[in-house]
């Protein structure tokens, strides 16, 4: 089971350790010294709205912002409703792993794991 890492803010976004640990691989592997990740929702998607994650090399002035062990999460203004209260985690397994995201505010799911009604 995840360990709430951040739990104080009007946001109540999480990443978990294992999550932290990935992002921070990757901004090794991709020699992104300085970039933080930049967490969004869009519209598409087999449910109607699609995760986003990639990796910015700063905040946006209408940003919310917040840090874990030294990674900054940068969430736009728009997203910001559709994913209060999520934990963003790492899973491996046998048939591939990734990112996952256990969303409250989340009303369907599809297959893929990436899309969601709200």
């Amino acid at each position: 089971m995840y360990q709430p890492l951040n739990t104080q803010d009007e946001l109540g976004l999480t990443l978990t350790e294992s999550a932290i640990r990935q992002v921070k691989l990757l901004l090794a592997r991709d020699k992104k010294e300085g970039h933080g990740l930049r967490v969004g929702v869009t519209d598409g998607g087999c449910s109607g709205f699609s995760y986003k994650l990639d990796f910015d090399k700063e905040q946006k002035p209408e940003d919310t912002v917040r840090e874990w062990e030294g990674i900054k999460v940068y969430v736009d203004p728009k997203s910001a409703p559709f994913l209060k209260g999520t934990v963003i985690d790492f899973v491996a397994g046998i048939y591939g792993g990734g990112f996952k995201f256990t969303n409250p505010n989340a009303t369907g799911t599809c297959g893929c794991g990436t899309s969601f009604s709200a």
